[in-house]
């Protein structure tokens, strides 16, 4: 039995850390276990690599979107990219080994592939005993998350799973579960005590912006646009922590022809999402499985090359979004859905269908009654595999 659990993620973008937590807490509501531990991997390195994996994607997916596709697309090469990454990691997580060794934690759950990696180096060395669980957060399965040791996977899709079969990786140590998220999105809103809360019309159709992940995208830009469509609805724009960008929606709200509510950071989203119509926003892995475990439509913009790209296409794949590449044609898209009623509520079908409210419960469930020895797969097992997937 798994007692004592640590769990493991990387403060790069916010999405790891949100799954991280929610699993935390359903943990945390289990009489099995008696200790839980989260932490963030980077918190146990140097400041200059901290500082590198935090920043670094950050800093790329705001001003060169288009490199950070090519890298993730160059490294989704299955076999061949982990010893490189391991050469970059392991000389700078040396007090993080320490903290896991001196922890002696029953298991390790790992939302981010860096922490994941250390781990599974560890356990092929003979290093440590514990067991490694891998929980990937967007719906692709890239190759940096393939580790050497590990006992399970879960994932976000079934076609993650196949995917992963045909690396040579056991499909019986890979569940799909959906990505993990906060346990407020699997509880019943009131629509209308939401409504009357924001002073909104509750038989209104309702936008949601999520207006701090905008990215490329002028937050104030595609507020202008919706503002000034001949449709009747109402917006409720979400800015999170930027001021600027608070500031110029607070602005438009003053004398605009439609009614639009501005909030800053807010813990409501699971209440907001639950009482919009369809939400516009970038594809991020965690706001995916968010608005999806809402029935909640999505109209995606901006998406991030590679792992957004990817989320965007299962998206639109399933008949969950639409996707709007440029601002000038955002009026007539959205205008579009709201002028078909009968397809909006279609697409609100199919992205109920697509989610998974109880992800974080399933991966529990499984853990704390996995009696599996770590699968380690050794170097002449690599290259076998390895020469299989070149021969396609």
């Amino acid at each position: 039995m798994n007692r004592r659990i640590l769990i493991m993620s990387a403060s790069v973008g916010s999405g790891h850390i949100r799954s991280a937590k929610a699993l935390a807490d359903e943990f945390r509501r289990r009489p099995e276990t008696e200790e839980v531990l989260y932490d963030d991997a980077l918190e146990h390195t140097n400041t200059l690599y901290k500082q590198f994996y935090s920043d670094l994607y950050k800093t790329l997916s705001e001003s060169a979107p288009k490199f950070l596709g090519w890298w993730y697309e160059s490294m989704n090469d299955p076999w061949k990219t982990d010893q490189v990454r391991l050469l970059l990691d392991l000389p700078n997580t040396l007090p993080l080994v320490k903290y896991i060794r001196d922890v002696k934690p029953d298991a390790i759950v790992c939302t981010h592939f860096m922490p994941a990696g250390v781990v599974s180096h560890l356990l092929e060395k003979k290093r440590l005993k514990t067991k490694l669980y891998n929980v990937v957060t967007d719906y692709h399965f890239h190759a940096e998350w393939i580790t050497r040791a590990f006992n399970h996977y879960f994932v976000a899709q079934e076609e993650d799973r196949e995917h992963m079969g045909g690396l040579g990786l056991p499909k019986t140590r890979v569940s799909v579960t959906g990505i993990p998220i906060d346990a407020a999105f699997s509880k019943p809103v009131d629509r209308k005590e939401v409504c009357k809360e924001y002073g909104l019309n509750p038989t209104k159709p309702i936008v949601l912006v999520s207006a701090g992940t905008l990215g490329l995208s002028p937050t104030a830009s595609v507020l202008k646009r919706l503002l000034d469509m001949d449709q009747d609805f109402q917006i409720i724009a979400v800015c999170g922590r930027n001021q600027k960008t608070l500031k110029e929606a607070e602005h438009l709200a003053r004398g605009g022809k439609k009614k639009l509510i501005v909030l800053g950071y807010v813990d409501t989203m699971p209440r907001l999402m639950k009482t919009a119509n369809i939400l516009l926003s970038k594809p991020g892995g965690l706001t995916t499985a968010e608005a999806l475990a809402c029935g909640l439509p999505m109209m995606i913009l901006d998406p991030v090359g590679g792992q957004e790209v990817r989320n965007a296409d299962m998206l639109l794949e399933n008949g969950a979004a639409v996707k709007c590449s440029e601002l000038t044609v955002l009026q007539y898209k959205l205008g579009r859905l709201l002028d078909d009623p009968k397809h909006f509520a279609n697409m609100a079908k199919k992205a109920a269908e697509l989610g998974h409210p109880d992800a974080a419960a399933r991966v529990v469930d499984v853990v704390l009654n996995d009696e599996s020895q770590a699968r380690i797969i050794t170097n002449r097992q690599e290259k076998v595999l390895r020469k299989k997937v070149e021969r396609g």
